[in-house]
């Protein structure tokens, strides 16, 4: 097998090829963005979509995507990665989240039970171009703060903040040590003491870190008790002397009811679950596949989750350990091709479960222990897993005000420039980007033209909900 070999460049040479990218694409760039001529229909790439999902559950993903102009965007990652395949690119690779909008952060445990603030979603991450996630974050901003209905300048500021961080911690991590970079997080005792720092000073602007300091209080409150315990009490019931999952259509259909739309018998649905444990457990590390090894599956259901992913196959596992007051749930995702795959290079793992959890774990301050791969029971399916709730956290989006959006940007600019840092390179990166605004302005611009489109995408959609081209089903 031949050696691949590995360039080490100094540092004044990557700093150099940074800036000579300038030349050929301007950070200025972005700046008037247009759609393509030959843009596709955005409803044919939905629909598109939808041929490999379980068509019951269709209506809802539309009926969730219809519920605003943000909420078509959380589930449009394939019109955007469409529209991104014609944006301009200076050629500095990274690990993309690929769907990097400002609903894909949140806090989650480390396996040392701390709370970080990072990525959580990355059923689209691939190698590709790092301005692909810094657009979809931003425009997630724009079209965000529109949706709650701020002031234009609200806006402009509340977006500009989030690529700004993203180019002022580029450039912080540019002179880290490598070590440095990988162990960089954003811990909860970290988000405290900059707010803490904004807190202190005095007039209108200390009262609103205050306020979003409590937010990040309760917020991290909230995830600590979002354990497999409290999912226990909310997603379970005793029956005859045992758990077992409670039924809920169409959000939660337990697998024994299931059983029939996959073509399988509740023998054969048992026996399926079980060897699929039995094949993602020869993913972990070997002191994890212990650990797992000591919990026995009491029960299963799908469980619709997102947005985007709605319609995608998804389950949960209720296992058990020492006794039934202790248990551990699992989420098995399915893991289809990456949107960003039909206008980049194919990923380098023929398996899509395999490429989200190296992925995750590339991008990731931490990632889950019990994050691991399968292939479906189906042809062409195939999933990855992870627990369902390990003091997992989201902001509450729609109820933020001008100052908790911009706060929450600068949160989530850091960490993307954080977890591009850790594949890429950052010294080229900050160099390509340099110390003024011109970038930051650029991408901002962008992000307003995306959202017009967004919005007329979203009419559009609309549209075919009320003609009857798509179906959905509302409030579900």
């Amino acid at each position: 097998m031949a050696e691949t070999k590995v360039e080490h460049p100094g540092v004044q040479e990557r700093v150099a090829a940074g800036k000579a990218l300038r030349e050929t694409t301007p950070v200025s760039s972005h700046t008037g963005w247009l759609p393509a001529p030959d843009r596709p229909d955005p409803l044919a790439l939905l629909e598109e979509q939808n041929l490999t999902r379980d068509q019951d559950l269709v209506p809802v993903r539309h009926g969730r995507m219809l519920a605003s102009p943000f909420t078509f965007f959380r589930g449009a990652a394939k019109v955007m990665a469409a529209d991104l395949k014609d944006t301009p690119r200076a050629g500095l690779g990274v690990q993309l989240c690929g769907d990097a909008h400002l609903s894909n952060f949140g806090l989650f445990a480390s396996p040392e039970r701390n709370l970080l603030f990072g990525l959580n979603d990355f059923d689209e991450t691939l190698p590709g171009p790092f301005e692909y996630d810094v657009e979809r974050m931003a425009a997630s901003f724009t079209i965000a703060a529109r949706n709650n209905e701020f002031s234009n300048k609200e806006t402009r500021t509340v977006t500009l903040t989030a690529v700004r961080a993203y180019r002022e911690a580029m450039a912080g991590f540019a002179q880290m040590r490598t070590l440095d970079i990988w162990y960089a997080r954003l811990s909860e005792d970290l988000l405290q003491t900059m707010l803490a720092g904004e807190a202190s000073q005095k007039g209108k602007s200390a009262k609103k870190a205050r306020k979003a300091e409590k937010a990040v209080e309760k917020s991290a409150a909230k995830a600590r008790t979002r354990d497999s315990l409290q999912a226990l009490s909310k997603l379970a019931e005793h029956v005859d002397g045992n758990y077992r999952i409670v039924s809920q259509p169409p959000i939660v259909v337990p697998l024994r009811e299931l059983g029939d739309a996959f073509g399988m018998s509740a023998d054969e649905v048992q026996q399926s679950l079980h060897e699929q444990l039995r094949s993602y457990r020869a993913t972990l590390q070997a002191d994890r596949r212990s650990l797992l090894e000591r919990y026995q599956i009491i029960d299963a259901a799908r469980k619709v989750v997102g947005v985007g992913s709605v319609g995608t196959r998804a389950f949960i596992v209720l296992l058990q350990g020492r006794d039934q007051e202790d248990p551990l749930f699992l989420q098995i995702k399915e893991a289809t091709r990456s949107v960003l795959e039909d206008h980049l290079p194919r990923s380098r793992y023929a398996q899509p479960g395999q490429r989200v959890v190296q992925g995750q774990r590339m991008m990731q301050a931490a990632s889950d222990i019990f994050l691991g791969w399968t292939k479906g029971v189906q042809e062409n399916r195939y999933l990855y897993w992870r627990q369902l709730r390990d003091m997992k956290g989201s902001a509450d989006v729609e109820a933020m005000r001008p100052s908790g959006m911009a706060f929450y940007a600068q949160a989530c600019g850091w960490t993307l420039a954080r977890a591009h840092a850790r594949s890429g390179d950052p010294i080229a990166i900050a160099a390509y980007l340099g110390k003024k605004d011109k970038f930051d302005l650029s991408i901002t611009d962008f992000s307003e033209r995306y959202a017009d489109q967004n919005e007329r995408d979203y009419q559009g959609f609309a549209a075919a909900v009320r003609s009857g081209r798509l179906a959905a089903t509302e409030g579900v």
